[in-house]
């Protein structure tokens, strides 16, 4: 039995062969021999297939390396480091001081003016979500709800004359100090 290594270079070399035999029917010769080599982005550095008619009735020059490289633009100066800092320490890039920060009226916490506590709206969410899954609980899915307005009843609370067309949800615990009714 053959072992490993002796197997793939036989396949390497019958594909090597192969190759050849197409390359010479297609009539295309190859500049160099195909083979392990260093692989570099570069259209000059492959190996170039071209006609023989080609070659005959135009001799090129090959193209060299330098000829492949895409060339930018380079700063002709070095900047000064006064350039630089002024340039990096610029008005526009440095942190602005915020004078409109006040602490919550709830809960204490820092927060803008004009901006709901995050504090505050963690416990909105929650509150909210216990709500919509105890509605998903009494109508069995989202799909199935009336198309009615809803009333909150905290404990202790009772409907009103305006609710009785409304759709009821009734909470077994306090209502929070900031859920207004």
């Amino acid at each position: 039995m053959m072992n490993l290594a002796a197997l793939v270079q036989s396949l390497r070399c019958s594909l090597l062969h192969i190759e050849r035999r197409l390359l010479q029917a297609a009539g295309l010769t190859i500049d160099r021999q195909l083979g392990p080599a260093l692989a570099v982005n570069g259209p000059s550095l492959l190996p170039q297939l071209r006609r023989e008619e080609e070659q005959q009735q135009s001799p090129e020059q090959p193209a060299g390396l330098l000829d492949s490289i895409l060339w930018m633009a380079a700063p002709k100066k070095r900047r000064t480091i006064e350039i630089n800092r002024t340039r990096r320490r610029a008005e526009n890039k440095l942190l602005r001081v915020k004078n409109n920060i006040e602490p919550c009226l709830e809960c204490g916490h820092l927060k803008q003016k004009h901006i709901m506590c995050g504090f505050c709206y963690a416990k909105v969410a929650k509150e909210t979500a216990r709500i919509r899954s105890q509605i998903q609980a009494m109508e069995g899915g989202p799909l199935r709800a009336p198309t009615v307005e809803t009333v909150i009843l905290y404990e202790g609370e009772t409907p009103s004359e305006q609710d009785k067309d409304k759709r009821i949800v009734e909470r077994p615990r306090k209502r929070p100090a900031w859920f207004s009714q």
